[in-house]
């Protein structure tokens, strides 16, 4: 009679599991890994004649790019300024809304607060360029003509006048995105066993004493989590924001301008792969050593709260 190893019959009750698991695989391993191999590019002086393997190498040289611009001070200032204030205000915001949805008992007004919000994060930044220069026209914006014009102040030149993009870009981002951190926060929400809100108030617990001190800290391994992600992506920004949103605004580049919307811009005008491929691998490797970082120092505080 044949032996059936228990190995056996664990790997066959969960093949189901991996066949549906195989299509995710592929697409992790065909969008994620196989481009690396690319990352070869930012090395070498690329000519298309000769091919990507066949192109002499540039060791370093690539790099230069970055660094001895006159403005990479700005857009590094910029890039990792901006970032910084994103993921804070986004941590805020998303778990304000979330434990604000959370209150809500009716469904219909769950449902309908939870699509308005999300709308914004479906929207393409081509629509949302055309939104925010429906309010910011110096002509016909409805800032100017609605707003301003009423209070009496003068119209502004909000495409020339870089002070106010620092504002305007943050105000934007918040909008954009709060509705994807809104449903992460959201979902952690609604895990946590009711039983614990039904002591506190048996205890004479207010709301916001619930929320102090049994939503928020069981919130924290989320938001460790999710905060150890962003910092991952510290050093590149949203292409979209920084570039369609201002409209590629030469007079707002001291505000604006950015690594990623800097090397798209040189890309354009000297067609250089190599030297961006080379920003890209830079943007990778500190983003890789930002999480690293993130995470150590995440462990040595509370390690079941660490990545890895």
């Amino acid at each position: 009679m044949k032996k059936t190893y228990k190995g056996q019959i664990r790997w066959k009750h969960f093949l189901p599991v991996y066949l549906m698991m195989l299509p995710g695989l592929a697409y992790l391993i065909t969008n994620n890994y196989l481009p690396m191999a690319g990352m070869v590019i930012a090395f070498k002086d690329l000519d298309f004649k000769k091919g990507i393997w066949g192109s002499d190498w540039a060791g370093f040289d690539n790099f230069r790019f970055l660094f001895s611009s006159s403005d990479a001070w700005v857009m590094t200032r910029n890039t990792l300024l901006y970032n910084i204030v994103f993921i804070f205000l986004g941590i805020i915001f998303g778990v304000g809304t979330a434990i604000l949805l959370n209150e809500i008992r009716k469904k219909f007004f769950l449902k309908f607060f939870q699509t308005m919000i999300l709308i914004p994060f479906l929207m393409s930044w081509v629509i949302v360029n055309y939104l925010a220069y429906t309010y910011l026209s110096p002509d016909t914006g409805l800032v100017n003509n609605a707003i301003l014009a009423r209070l009496g102040i003068k119209p502004v030149s909000w495409y020339m006048q870089p002070k106010y993009w620092p504002f305007i870009l943050t105000f934007v981002n918040v909008w954009k995105s709060l509705g994807f951190s809104t449903v992460l926060y959201y979902s952690a929400l609604i895990g946590i066993s009711p039983e614990y809100y039904e002591s506190a108030s048996l205890d004479g617990a207010s709301r916001w004493q619930q929320i102090k001190n049994i939503t928020l800290p069981l919130l924290k391994p989320t938001i460790i989590t999710l905060l150890i992600l962003n910092l991952g992506h510290i050093f590149n920004s949203d292409f979209g924001l920084f570039y369609q949103v201002t409209r590629n605004s030469g007079i707002l580049y001291p505000t604006t301008r950015t690594i990623d919307v800097y090397v798209y811009n040189a890309l354009m005008k000297n067609n250089d792969y190599a030297m961006s491929s080379a920003a890209s691998v830079f943007q990778s490797i500190v983003g890789f050593i930002t999480l690293m970082i993130a995470n150590a120092v995440v462990r040595k505080v509370s390690r079941e709260n660490a990545l890895f």
